[in-house]
């Protein structure tokens, strides 16, 4: 691609919004651009050492900050708050409820202020969350904090996604994604050694035991949040870490991607119709029901893991209890890492949807079917493997199953809130009468597990079909008359619509 040609998507990026240049043929179904592979890898090994540490290690103690519940579950918090029954069931499901409700006004604030600030500002807030929760007193204090914690770290999952799609091409993404989803598990891991280490402390300040663990913890996020604020930039346009060349290349590429669509900019204003256009795309909607089931698992496992540890060997101490929920989720990550990495290698995510619930699936057949205690752990490592994974590919797949930086923002909120659907029935999963065993929990994943695998086969074929059915209108020329007439704005607007858009797969 010339540098004319590289200046020119940067001018017209510059106003994040749709111009009338003809630089981009809306009616072309070949995008026109081409680059160095040499200059486009290491502009990407750039951005992978300016970006990545530094939401990865936010995303690891937003999910510390939230799963470490557990963790002081086992350190006493249900006997000093007077908790019983299903308190702790409640206690979760608060956190759910208004994670939730933010999840996708979260996204549109993170696009409308920018996720260079927005980001980091709800990691400041969750951690302030984290600290306040050391020192309650009582259930109903408890849950007013946990309420307060849903609603800042209801942006940071599709918050980070969004924020990475602005910098990754679509089959660069899912693999830069599970770099820092990889630390949903790792925080099951971490956070187990963490929370192991501080209760060995006689106390911080006037604070001891589960109340420890929330200081601590917190004070480490509001570091990680004021880091952030310092480092992170909201586009490669702002980026001083970038040359002016470095910045074209990284604009231009992007833009490449979807010239064929009729989009002219990497960051478009927000626009009612391309909000729609993100929510109500049929794959995005389908991929969000396969994020909700999977994520029934992640989150069971994060919360109740440690009580699952501890149903299959009573006999261990609770530091023994903590430190043996952290192999599983050791494995789970490598699996978070493996599977993008292959869906990047081969440009390819729905075929891994499909065989990633298998491992879910193995695994619940196994706690269901016996009560050894060996079978039973190692079933937790096929759970792990199978779940974490998901994640990362519904993630990936709604951003690239749209095309502008506006129905990108509420695709990915509209993918994570349905996950959040999940987390909330995973906080009623496993309940105190079902125990030790928890056949109901146990069935109940088993039958999640199964509807990802049969969710995404059919996600799969209906992929298959449409792409057919376009490429049909397109031979009998039916795809450029639809164009006819129409101006920049409204082919813009028809997103997936596009007679030259085809689904990824």
């Amino acid at each position: 691609m010339s540098e004319k040609a590289v200046s020119d998507h940067v001018g017209e990026s510059k106003s994040h919004a749709p111009t009338d240049s003809n630089s981009v043929n809306l009616k072309d179904p070949q995008p026109s651009s081409t680059f160095d592979p040499a200059a486009e890898a290491r502009l990407r090994r750039k951005i992978d050492f300016y970006i990545l540490p530094t939401v990865a290690l936010m995303y690891l103690f937003c999910f510390i900050d939230r799963a470490n519940i557990g963790n002081a579950r086992l350190a006493g918090l249900e006997a000093d708050l007077n908790m019983s029954g299903y308190d702790y069931n409640t206690l979760l499901s608060v956190f759910y409820i208004s994670y939730i409700v933010f999840e996708l006004p979260s996204n549109i604030a993170c696009k409308w202020i920018g996720p260079g600030w927005f980001i980091p500002g709800l990691t400041l807030g969750f951690g302030i969350c984290s600290i306040g929760t050391a020192f309650v007193h009582t259930f109903d204090a408890a849950c007013g904090v946990r309420f307060l914690l849903g609603v800042f770290e209801a942006g940071m999952m599709p918050g980070i996604s969004y924020f990475l799609s602005r910098w990754y091409r679509r089959r660069e993404l899912a693999f830069r994604i599970s770099m820092y989803l990889v630390m949903s598990p790792l925080a099951g891991a971490f956070g187990g050694l963490l929370a192991s280490a501080i209760l060995n402390l006689d106390s911080f300040g006037s604070l001891n035991e589960w109340r420890m663990i929330f200081a601590i913890e917190g004070i480490i996020t509001v570091g990680i949040a004021l880091l952030a604020l310092a480092t992170l930039t909201d586009r490669p346009e702002t980026a001083r870490w970038l040359s002016a060349e470095e910045k074209a290349l990284a604009i231009a590429r992007l833009v490449s991607e979807s010239e064929h669509t009729g989009q002219t900019v990497v960051l478009d204003k927000l626009d009612r119709t391309k909000l729609l256009r993100g929510i109500l795309n049929p794959v995005v909607q389908a991929t969000s029901w396969v994020m909700l089931f999977a994520t029934v698992t992640v989150q069971g496992l994060a919360f109740f893991s440690p009580t699952i540890v501890r149903t299959i060997y009573p006999e261990k101490s609770v530091t023994q209890q903590q430190l043996q929920t952290v192999p599983p989720y050791i494995v789970g990550a490598f699996f978070t890492m493996l599977i993008p990495y292959l869906s990047g290698r081969f440009d390819r995510r729905l075929i891994f949807f499909i065989g990633t619930p298998l491992f879910m699936m193995t695994g619940y057949i196994i706690f269901l079917a016996t009560d050894n205690a060996r079978a039973r752990y190692g079933a937790t490592f096929l759970i792990a493997s199978g779940s974490f994974p998901l994640g990362v590919l519904c993630n990936a797949h709604g951003a690239a199953s749209v095309v502008s930086d506006t129905a990108r923002a509420t695709a990915i909120g509209l993918v994570v809130m349905f996950g959040n659907i999940g987390g909330l029935i995973a906080t009623w999963s496993f309940l105190p009468f079902d125990g030790p065993n928890y056949p109901i929990g146990n069935g109940l994943n088993l039958a999640t597990g199964a509807c990802c695998f049969v969710i995404s086969v059919g996600l799969w074929w209906w992929s298959r079909w449409d792409n057919a059915r376009r490429d049909g209108e397109e031979e009998q020329g039916n795809a450029a008359r639809m164009l006819d007439g129409l101006g920049q704005r409204q082919v813009e607007d028809l997103e997936w619509r596009h007679p030259y858009f085809r689904w990824r797969m």
